[in-house]
């Protein structure tokens, strides 16, 4: 298994593997979210989640919304498949976030964080009595809960209240893209994330590292695990449909990059 942590009560590897690409969000256009949805099948997603165990990460990360990942999410529990889930939750295909919270919690997920772009949303009104009532109801269930956000003011907002147990912190503040204007991946965005995952003293996931495709690997895990302290991790999409040992190449670049940090 990979280098883990405790986060939160959960033994977690500190590459956790996302979803993005299974529900086609490229973050890089239409025509490229096309093809992943295309490509991601259930079947390709509980094959790929079986080799990201087999190659050493112990933990998954999937959105509560795209057909298909819910139904390989539902299949590979059912199955038994051995990747602890945790659930991105977003209220916007269900009656509210209580009942979206209610769903991931039913079909068994270890912890939960809400999706970035209502965690903006709350910010921007200073919505402190909603996302408390979000973050009570999780609670509920006696599970870790957290919010992910794309910028480092929504994180310090959320961190000044001390309502969550962790936080998921974008490394590009790419926001504009969940308000219908475009793509923004600004590489200036990376070191005031680090700077804020620094600064909160919570575990914290950090996401996008390679900016939606945009980095080259190496240098962004090496980035990544150098500035993130040592009890966060990393969450990571990855396309087979691109390159088909992705995942393995992945665990071993973050094996050999963790154990080389480890050595010094």
């Amino acid at each position: 298994m990979l280098p883990t942590v405790e986060f939160c009560g959960l033994n977690a590897t500190r590459l956790i593997i996302g979803a993005n690409p299974f529900g086609g969000f490229s973050h890089q256009g239409q025509e490229r979210n096309n093809e992943m949805l295309e490509y991601h099948t259930p079947e390709r997603i509980i094959e790929t989640w079986g080799r990201a165990a087999a190659a050493g990460v112990n933990t998954m990360i999937t959105n509560n919304e795209s057909p298909n990942v819910i139904q390989a999410v539902k299949e590979y529990r059912a199955g038994g498949g051995g990747l602890q889930w945790i659930a991105q939750v977003n209220n916007r295909h269900v009656p509210s976030m209580l009942h979206a919270v209610d769903a991931v919690v039913e079909m068994g997920c270890k912890a939960l964080y809400f999706h970035g772009a209502q965690t903006d949303a709350l910010y921007a009104k200073r919505d402190e009595t909603t996302l408390r009532e979000w973050v009570d109801h999780a609670h509920a269930a006696r599970i870790p809960v957290g919010v992910a956000g794309h910028a480092p003011e929504v994180h310090a907002w959320v961190d000044g209240l001390d309502l969550v147990d962790f936080h998921a912190v974008c490394f590009f503040n790419c926001g504009s893209l969940h308000a219908g204007k475009g793509h923004k991946f600004r590489l200036g965005d990376v070191f005031q994330a680090v700077d804020m995952i620094r600064r909160i003293r919570k575990p914290c996931i950090g996401y996008k590292i390679m900016g939606a495709g945009r980095l080259d690997p190496r240098m962004a895990f090496e980035y990544a695990f150098q500035q993130i302290k040592p009890s966060d991790v990393v969450n990571v999409g990855m396309h087979r449909g691109d390159k088909d040992d992705m995942v393995e190449a992945n665990v071993a670049l973050a094996r050999e990059i963790l154990d080389g940090a480890a050595e010094r």
